[in-house]
């Protein structure tokens, strides 16, 4: 069971839509409380500071090193924004690292790992990073299409496309690790033949509801979500008017509900605050309904024949650690990271100990490849290694 130490005052796990939506056009009615007293002159102040530093000196957070930018079409037709990043050393990678970010972010919440990655030399590595559907440099798509499904496939065709052959390590956040699940229940094969390791960082595999909220925050059935949709949909300009009102508001809910640590980095905080605040109100609200029903406890099974690190922040308020802890029960091979102290962006917080623990991952994972390349497939030995200290065999439950 999880302790009481690891269950800090939370959001129901399928609170993540509501919350951001919430804040982004509900923050104005609560400027008041919120942003009152001291707490609100900190905000004011961080933000004045981070403003003038970005118009003098432009953030390259999440953009470095620079990579080749080019466009996939998902199978219906919508346009998916894909980077790939060589390594720096000019060297043969060894394996393709897929980074897939999670709902309302974009690609530079990788910004740690897209550096880390590019300085890999054992292994070497080749890193491809995009942004999901409605998200980030990618195109709109039609709300019917906003679901966890069809990202599944939108990764699909990105691998297809920009990753045709070769070792493929899969690493998602949030519902970047649902994503990463919707594509194991569709390709299984793939799982099989060339994907090595997953790792999912601070996600669920379902019952996305079980949070002890009365009524279900991202049910298309909940009131608030539709408005909030119909209010983005009809009056974007109003809505866009609202979201600058609440700016300071909408600030202090992104640092309190993502990070575990208030002590983080404020340019990390702004850095989250601004892929939310460029991501479409309306497009926030079309995923509810998929985030609310995602269950894909079936298709862990899928990943038996991977390495698989599973991590999570202890403090995450969007989807508790709680969750992290059932997903490697779902998988005995699998070994659980816990980062303690910290938020839903756990990768952001302390990337020091996630990327020691994906490292460690991606050198198992070459070493299972080249295994497997003089083997059958099924007599790879992964799972065989004994657990590195810091991490936690799950236990499964009663």
């Amino acid at each position: 069971m999880t302790s009481d130490r690891h269950r800090p005052p939370h959001l129901s796990p399928g609170g993540v839509a509501g919350a951001v939506a919430g804040a982004v056009i509900g923050g104005a009615a609560a400027a008041g409380a919120v942003g009152a007293g001291r707490a609100r002159s900190r905000i004011l102040r961080e933000r004045a500071r981070l403003s003038e530093e970005e118009r003098a000196h432009p953030s390259q957070l999440g953009m470095q090193p620079p990579g080749r930018e080019s466009s996939v079409a998902a199978d219906d037709g919508v346009r998916l924004a894909v980077e790939e990043v060589d390594p720096v050393e000019d060297v043969a990678p060894e394996l393709t690292v897929v980074l897939v970010h999670g709902f309302a972010l974009d690609r530079k919440c990788w910004h740690f790992q897209r550096r880390m990655l590019s300085e890999l030399t054992e292994p070497a590595v080749r890193t491809v990073l995009y942004d999901q559907r409605r998200h980030g440099r990618s195109g709109q798509a039609s709300a019917r299409s906003c679901t966890i499904a069809q990202l599944g496939a939108d990764l699909d065709a990105v691998l297809r496309a920009v990753v045709p052959e070769g070792p493929i390590v899969l690493v998602g956040h949030s519902m970047g690790g649902m994503t990463i699940m919707a594509l194991a229940e569709r390709a299984p094969k793939l799982f099989r033949e060339r994907v090595a390791g997953v790792a999912l960082v601070c996600t669920s595999a379902g019952d996305v509801m079980a949070g002890g909220l009365k009524q279900a925050v991202l049910s298309h059935r909940n009131p608030t979500v539709n408005v909030l949709g119909r209010v983005a949909h009809w009056q974007p300009a109003f809505a866009d008017r609202v979201r600058r009102a609440a700016g300071n508001v909408i600030w202090a809910f992104v640092q309190g509900l993502s990070f575990g640590d208030r002590s983080t980095d404020p340019a990390l905080v702004d850095l989250v605050d601004r892929t939310i605040a460029a991501t479409p109100l309306d497009a926030l609200t079309s995923f509810a309904n998929t985030l609310s029903t995602h269950d894909r406890r079936a298709a862990l099974a899928g990943l038996s024949q991977c390495e698989v690190l599973v991590a999570g922040g202890t403090l995450d308020r969007m989807i508790p650690y709680e969750h992290s802890e059932l997903i490697a029960a779902e998988m005995p091979h699998a070994e659980l990271l816990p980062l303690e102290g910290a938020g839903h962006m756990a990768m952001l917080e302390q990337p020091g100990e996630f990327d020691a623990a994906l490292l460690e991952m991606l050198r198992r994972c070459t070493h299972r490849s080249q295994v497997l390349r003089r083997l059958r497939p099924g007599r790879g030995g992964a799972g065989t290694e004994r657990p590195r200290r810091g991490l936690r065999r799950p236990r499964r439950r009663a």
